[in-house]
């Protein structure tokens, strides 16, 4: 009987992967022979000797290891510390970067690659035989499954392919396979009933079959409501039917991820995205109207034919639509994509995850600029932090959202920064900004800071008012609120008025909390 260990790699302890307990529910149905497999997740984060350690007090003779741009980096000096600690286990790898490069990691120590789908080839490679592939979905939700997502979040996958063929990505022009709805609506019960906080879909398009998805949103929708789901999407596939279905669900069920991309129609062409950008930023909208649902949007930094000056316009035509995250992230060359085998103008990291460092578009200097700008989106707006200030800066200055990001990133970076430190430099850069009015922006920030932060002190610049004054402002508010408040809750604005939060009122979409005047 072979002793087995399949290596999760994830990029942080909250996450876990997905394939690993799929291929050992695979093992345990199609494999011939006995086979004694162990799951074991570690994350990046931990020490190569300690995950050593660990696959080794197994004492495996197979170890498989799945692979991919977040933990490719840190596998060829693990698979060189298991060999001389384990010189009998033969090491066999899967998942995308081998699958789309499998010369260099047998050259780097592993004894085979399997390409491609796991669940047939991987059971028949432990009953050594032939390791053909073939696609097919197993139930990885065993009870040991569901115990090991204490605490984390949870994948689920109930289609595989995607119709679409972009450029930059590994799944296009693939055959859609979907696992049956009901095996689906199970497995999703499943997650449900164990109370997993957040429930992803690692589906490339969920709604790519619109009836299929209405009804799987339907479904959740019926359950008790006390998860979050999380699904990838064509905002311009969605109908009439479905937004007005996702209108009526709970506040906080659903958070919708759609990618955009890119605004500039060259650039979408060069990169095989076929999107109607104006029918999906009207449904994105159209969702955003109910405040229930949580939108998250997409654009990628260094595609073809995209310069910093027209990037910065689709930046603003995202940002305009009003998504609760924009997130801006840096086109990665993979292996298997069609944009690595053809644009050969497009420099790049040799190493993972393999982000462009210039192009006949975008220098390095652009690239350094759109890094400052990322930071400042994502520890301000994309953090929920200071909302309603930034619409006021945004409203006051006149600037367009992508030049206010890029000037506040060259101004201040958050590197690790306490976020009232962080706030000190928000204030120091916006007070600077033609048209923004001193007092405003104070006020403005106070009542963010109330709303965006439960009980932590606010920074010293924007303590007004003295112990008497917040004690009375307090007293009130308990009053209005019928329970005690801590001083944090509560703050004298600029003008005077005393300010207050009902720290019990979160919003389950944003995260912020209900202030009074």
């Amino acid at each position: 009987m072979n002793r087995v260990v399949l290596l999760a790699l994830n990029s942080k302890y909250v996450h876990s992967t997905l394939a690993v307990w799929q291929l050992k529910e695979s093992v345990a149905r199609f494999a011939q022979k006995a086979q004694d497999v162990t799951v074991l997740e570690c994350n990046i984060n931990q020490s190569d000797e300690e995950i050593v350690a660990q696959v080794a007090a197994q004492n495996p003779n197979v170890v498989g290891v799945s692979t991919y741009i977040w933990n490719a980096g840190k596998i060829p000096k693990i698979l060189q510390m298991m060999r001389e600690m384990l010189p009998q286990a033969v090491f066999v790898l899967g998942g995308p970067e081998a699958s789309f490069n499998a010369d260099y990691w047998l050259s780097a120590g592993a004894d085979h690659v399997l390409k491609g789908a796991g669940e047939k080839a991987f059971p028949a490679f432990l009953d050594g035989g032939e390791a053909e592939g073939g696609s097919c979905f197993v139930d990885p939700f065993t009870p040991e499954y569901i115990d090991a997502l204490r605490g984390k979040i949870a994948y689920i996958e109930t289609s595989r392919g995607c119709p679409f063929s972009c450029a930059f990505c590994l799944s296009g022009d693939s055959r859609v396979e979907f696992l049956p709805i009901d095996e689906a609506k199970a497995q999703i019960a499943k997650l449900a009933s164990a109370h997993v906080r957040v429930i992803k879909f690692v589906d490339r398009t969920f709604n790519c079959d619109k009836q299929r998805a209405y009804e799987l949103i339907e479904y959740m929708m019926s359950l008790d409501g006390s998860n979050r789901f999380h699904f990838e999407v064509a905002a311009d596939l969605f109908d009439e039917r479905t937004i007005n279905l996702l209108a009526a669900a709970p506040a906080g069920l659903f958070q919708i991820e759609a990618g955009l991309q890119s605004f500039f129609k060259p650039t979408l062409e060069a990169s095989k995205r076929k999107s109607d950008l104006n029918k999906a930023s009207e449904n994105i909208r159209k969702l955003m109207e109910n405040g229930n649902v949580h939108i998250h949007l997409d654009l990628i930094a260094g595609l073809p034919h995209e310069t910093l000056g027209i990037f910065a316009e689709s930046f603003n035509q995202a940002y305009e639509i009003g998504a609760h995250k924009l997130q801006l992230g840096f086109l990665k060359m993979l292996h298997g994509s069609a944009l690595r085998n053809h644009e050969k103008s497009i420099i790049f990291d040799p190493e993972p995850p393999y982000e462009i460092t210039s192009s006949p578009w975008l220098s390095a200097d652009d690239l350094d600029a759109l890094k400052k700008t990322e930071n400042a989106l994502q520890n301000i707006y994309n953090k929920g932090h200071f909302l309603s200030t930034l619409q006021y800066v945004l409203s006051a200055s006149g600037l367009r959202p992508f030049a206010l990001y890029r000037g506040f990133g060259e101004f201040a970076q958050k590197d690790g920064r306490a976020l009232a430190d962080y706030a000190e430099d928000i204030y120091n850069c916006f007070a600077g900004l033609d048209g923004v009015d001193d007092s405003t922006l104070k006020e403005r920030m106070i009542c963010d800071w109330l709303s965006m932060v439960k009980g932590s002190n606010m920074p010293l610049f924007l303590k007004l008012g003295n112990k008497q004054q917040l004690d009375q402002i307090r007293k009130g508010a308990e009053a209005a609120l019928h329970r005690k408040l801590r001083r944090t809750e509560v703050a004298i604005l600029p003008n005077g008025t005393g300010v207050y939060v009902d720290s019990k009122t979160q919003d389950p979409v944003t995260g912020l909390y209900k202030i009074f005047q």
